[in-house]
């Protein structure tokens, strides 16, 4: 009776000596998150948009603190510890299975890390990895999390990221510069056409001079037009201009092709469809002389 008495004090004292680590563990965390969230906010409020480091060591330190936590609470229990024990000297295959699941884990954040470190891209950034473009909303210690231009989320892990190479279209500068191509007929003005394009693009607001210091040195073009290629029906012409954005970018490029089609057909410039000229050999078989009619077999 004694024994069972003993037994049950032991185990009442090791069920709350769990429960007060657990219950640490929990406003530890809490402690910690708001901590790091105050930090961010203030972040916020001094204009610094960079708050990737903050988050990502915020899931750090919430995640060491739950897994310390949760380990000095499972070491109260002995019975625990030995089952614990026998189950990985018994199971190789899962051990093995494990093992490996654990070194893409640990990869991934590895990677992370090194993310975070060395910022090849930050929060709000928009790049392109292995075909993939979007922008940065996340970074944890698993993946990163893009939002593309459909509002579709694409998760990728850390370690892929570090093993391809990322386009950070703003990194130090998010300025776009963007391509407009238009083809005009044979027969159009090509110079008067090159000459469109400019004013064109000139007259609008929304684009910017993204002339380097040596370009103006040097004085380039503020727009270059020039040809680009003698295609098949099309002579192709080719234009720039510069944004302050990625978002910018897409709004004037449309409104530039716009009014290039609008003020092309007001001056009897064409934009010829795609058209071939078929040449066939005197007497081929099925070919009808031009002004025969066809006769019937």
């Amino acid at each position: 009776m004694s024994a069972i008495k003993n037994t049950i004090a032991m185990d009442f004292r090791t069920g709350v000596v769990i429960a007060l680590i657990l219950f640490a563990t929990v406003v530890l965390a809490r402690l910690v998150g708001r901590a790091i969230d105050r930090a961010i906010a203030r972040s916020e409020r001094r204009g610094e948009a960079d708050t990737t480091g903050l988050r990502f060591v915020r899931r750090c330190l919430l995640a060491l603190t739950y897994g310390l936590g949760s380990g000095w609470a499972l070491v109260q229990v002995p019975e625990l510890r030995i089952m614990g024990h026998s189950v990985l000297a018994g199971a190789g295959v899962l051990t093995i299975v494990a093992g490996l699941a654990s070194q893409q884990v640990l990869g991934n954040v590895v990677s992370g890390v090194l993310i975070v470190i060395f910022r090849p891209f930050r929060l709000n950034d928009r790049i392109s990895v292995n075909g993939m473009t979007g922008v940065v909303e996340d970074i944890n210690l698993r993946d990163i999390v893009l939002r593309d231009p459909e509002n579709n989320r694409i998760v990728i892990p850390n370690s892929i990221i570090t093993s391809n190479s990322v386009v950070n279209f703003q990194h130090t500068d998010s300025r776009v510069r963007r391509r407009i191509d238009v083809g005009i007929g044979y027969d159009s003005d090509l110079d008067k056409a090159l000459a469109l394009l400019v004013e064109i693009v000139l007259a609008h607001p929304a684009r910017i001079d993204g002339r380097s210091r040596a370009e103006l040195d040097r004085g380039d073009a503020e727009v270059p037009a020039r040809v680009s290629a003698l295609g098949e029906s099309a002579v192709a012409l080719s234009t720039w201009f510069w944004a302050r954005n990625v978002a910018d970018a897409a709004v004037i490029e449309g409104e530039l092709l716009r009014s290039i089609k609008l003020r092309f057909d007001q001056q009897g410039i064409s934009i010829p469809y795609p058209q071939r000229t078929l040449s066939f050999a005197p007497g081929a078989a099925g070919v009808v002389p031009a002004g025969t009619a066809p006769t019937a077999d």
